[in-house]
């Protein structure tokens, strides 16, 4: 794999709150992001903790900490975590601007990767040196 893809793969710890009714949240949300798209590893660390690996690309952690919340998920909210989660939001959103995807992860490269697959008159087979004669 060659160094621009290892940067579109992320790893991280997601930690669930200790007080709450499903005492191995972690156990319950690997369950729940196993099918989702995007995720390539889930690992159970204890019963509060999962690390996941996933493609920016697909997702972000903000996407899939929204996710669990929606369901019922407690996220650990002590300071440490927050002051993660900040810099992991911020990170991955200025790297998503840079990629040329705004407003979270888009399928522009899958549609420009299409187009340049397609056979049609616009496609210039010559050298760029040669474009320059008639």
């Amino acid at each position: 794999m060659d160094g621009s893809n290892h940067d579109l793969l992320k790893h991280r710890e997601l930690a669930f709150c200790s007080l709450h009714a499903d005492p191995e949240q972690a156990r319950s949300a690997i369950l729940f992001l196993s099918d989702v798209d995007g995720i390539i590893h889930l690992d159970l660390i204890d019963t509060h903790r999962l690390s996941v690996s996933y493609d920016i690309r697909e997702l972000t952690l903000k996407l899939i900490e929204d996710a669990l919340i929606e369901l019922g998920f407690h996220l650990d909210n002590s300071l440490l975590f927050k002051l993660k989660r900040a810099l992991y939001y911020y990170t991955e959103e200025v790297q998503l601007d840079n990629m040329g995807c705004p407003n979270g992860p888009c399928t522009r490269n899958i549609f420009v990767n299409r187009y340049d697959r397609l056979q049609h008159g616009c496609r210039d087979d010559r050298p760029d040196h040669w474009r320059k004669y008639l």
